[in-house]
C-alpha cells in the first residue's frame, strides 16, 4: 500500500533530497492506514484536522501604515512617502518574500475623521488589482505592480470588468478655503474637495474597470447616488437622483427600468443604500426610509424613523431599536424577525448573525439570520479577526501563556474548528481563506491555514 500526501501549503522543496524508504516501513504504515479506515467505517474516526504552519516574517519598514491587507492570496504592507504611497506585494508561500513594489498616487482629498488622505484598501477584482487610496483608485496588474490607471474619484466595482464612478461638477470659483474658518453649507466633490456651492450637475459614468475607458455618462438631477446593482440579470448600476430611482445596464448605460421618486414632507431623498437585493431610500426631513427592489424597483415598504429608530449597533442588516432591544426586520418586508437586547452587537457574518457583548466583552454566539436562534457557541474566545473576503468566521481568544489561539467557524457550522496558537502578539490580526497575518514589533508574522 502507498500513500500520497497532496499538501498545497507546504513548501515545494519539502521533500527534496530523501531518499526511498526501505520497503518494511510501508508495511507499519500500511497498518496505520488499515486502522483509520476501519475507524472511519465504523463512524469512530476523530472530527475533520486541521492545518496550521507559521510561515514567517514581513518586516515592517518605516513609516509603514498600521492596516493589514489581503488581497487575492497576498499581503500588502504600504508606506507613506511624501505625497504617495509604496505600495509592495509579498507572497506567503514558501516563506514570506517581495513580489514588487509600485507608488501609488493620492488625490488630495478631505476626510477630518482620518487624516487628509483616508484609508487605503487593496481588493482583487478578476485578474485586476484596485487601490483605493481616500476617494482616489488605481488599478494595477497584479503580477508586477503596474499601474494601468487611476483617477481622482472613488470608483465602484461592477461585475462584468466594469465600474462606476460619480462625479460632481462645480461652477468654478466655489472651492471653499479651509483657511477662512467661514460658516456655512459646504458641498463635497467626487476627490472630497469643499465647495460653497451646490454642484451645477452630476455626471455617473459607466467605465472599463481594465482600462479606465469611459463608456457611458448619465447627467441626473440633483443630488445623485450609483450603486452596483447585486442580483440575478445582467451587471446593472442602480442610480437614485433627487426625484427617481434608474436601473442602467452597467455595460451600455441603457435604462432598464425607471421609477419616480415621491417627495417626503415637501423633499426628495437624502440617503440611498443597497443591502443585498434591497435599495433602502432615505427622507431625512421627513424621518422616512422606503425599501425598493433592486431589479424591479416595486416598492416594498415605507417606516417610520421617528417612531421606530435606526440602531448603529447593526452591520450588513436592517434593524429597528430603542433602550431596550433591538429588532432584526425582514428586508423584503420591514417587518421584525426577531430580538436582541439593546447592548448586543450584530452583524452578518457566512449567511449567519454575530452576537457580540458590549465591548470588551467579545463574541457571544452566532445565530440563524431569519430566527436569532443559536447555531454556535462562541463564548471564551476574546475577539473576531478582520476577514478579506472570507468564507469563515475567524476568532482569536489570549490564552494564559500570553499568546493568542485561533479559530474558525464554516458556514453553515455549529461549532468552532480550532486552527493553531501564536506566541507574543500584542497588534491587530487579519485573515482570508488560507492565511492569518498578525502584527507584532519587528512586523507582520504569517500563517498557512486549512480546514
Amino acid at each position: 500500500m502507498a500513500l500520497i500526501e497532496l499538501d498545497l501549503d507546504a513548501p515545494p522543496d519539502r521533500l527534496a533530497g530523501r531518499g526511498a524508504p526501505p520497503p518494511w516501513r510501508y508495511r507499519h504504515l500500511g497498518l496505520a492506514v488499515a486502522v483509520l479506515l476501519l475507524l472511519a467505517a465504523a463512524g469512530a474516526s476523530p472530527a475533520g484536522g486541521t492545518f496550521w504552519r507559521p510561515l514567517g516574517l514581513i518586516p515592517a519598514p518605516a513609516g509603514a501604515e498600521s492596516t493589514i491587507q489581503i488581497a487575492g492570496g497576498r499581503v500588502f504592507t504600504i508606506v507613506l512617502a511624501g505625497q504617495s504611497r509604496t505600495l509592495t506585494a509579498w507572497d506567503p508561500q514558501p516563506s514570506p518574500h517581495r513580489l514588487w513594489s509600485a507608488e501609488v498616487p493620492i488625490s488630495a482629498t478631505f476626510d477630518p475623521a482620518k487624516g487628509v488622505f483616508g484609508p487605503i484598501r487593496v481588493q482583487r477584482i478578476g485578474g485586476l488589482l484596485l487601490v483605493g487610496a481616500g476617494l482616489s483608485s488605481t488599478i494595477l496588474d497584479p503580477d508586477t505592480g503596474a499601474i494601468r490607471w487611476t483617477t481622482p474619484n472613488r470608483i465602484t466595482p461592477v461585475p462584468g470588468g466594469l465600474a462606476v464612478l460619480t462625479d460632481r461638477i462645480f461652477r468654478p470659483g466655489t472651492l471653499y478655503d479651509q483657511e477662512s474658518g467661514d460658516p456655512g453649507m459646504l458641498y463635497f466633490s467626487a476627490d472630497g474637495q469643499p465647495h460653497v456651492e451646490p454642484p451645477v450637475r452630476t455626471e455617473v459614468r459607466g467605465l472599463d474597470l481594465a482600462t479606465g475607458e469611459v463608456l457611458w455618462t448619465a447627467t441626473p438631477g440633483g443630488s445623485v447616488t450609483a450603486e452596483a446593482a447585486p442580483g440575478d440579470g445582467p451587471p446593472a448600476v442602480l442610480i437614485t437622483a433627487s426625484d427617481r430611482l434608474s436601473l442602467r445596464d452597467a455595460r451600455t448605460g441603457a435604462v432598464l427600468r425607471e421609477t419616480g421618486l415621491p417627495e417626503e414632507a415637501g423633499a426628495g431623498p437624502g440617503t440611498s443604500d443597497v443591502l443585498d437585493d434591497v435599495a433602502l431610500i432615505g427622507y431625512p426631513e421627513a424621518g422616512l426610509q422606503v425599501g425598493y427592489d433592486v431589479r424591479t424597483l416595486d416598492r416594498l415598504w415605507t417606516r417610520d424613523l421617528h417612531t421606530e429608530g435606526e440602531p448603529d449597533n447593526c452591520a450588513g442588516l436592517l434593524c429597528t431599536g430603542g433602550d431596550r432591544e433591538v429588532s432584526v426586520l425582514d428586508r423584503r418586508t420591514g417587518r421584525a424577525l426577531w430580538s436582541a437586547p439593546a447592548t448586543a452587537e450584530l452583524a452578518s457574518r457566512t449567511g449567519s448573525v454575530l452576537m457580540s457583548g458590549p465591548d470588551p466583552d467579545g463574541p457571544e454566539r452566532l445565530v440563524d439570520a431569519r430566527t436569532g436562534a443559536p447555531r454556535a457557541d462562541l463564548s471564551g474566545w476574546t475577539g473576531e479577526v478582520e476577514g478579506f473576503d472570507t468564507h469563515a468566521l475567524l476568532l482569536w481568544r489570549a490564552e494564559k501563556d500570553g499568546g493568542r489561539a485561533f479559530g474558525a467557524v464554516l458556514p453553515g457550522a455549529t461549532e468552532v474548528r480550532y486552527l493553531g496558537t501564536a506566541d507574543g502578539l500584542g497588534g491587530d490580526c487579519g485573515g482570508d481563506d488560507r492565511y492569518v497575518v498578525c502584527r507584532d514589533v519587528r512586523g507582520l508574522r504569517v500563517w498557512a491555514y486549512r480546514i
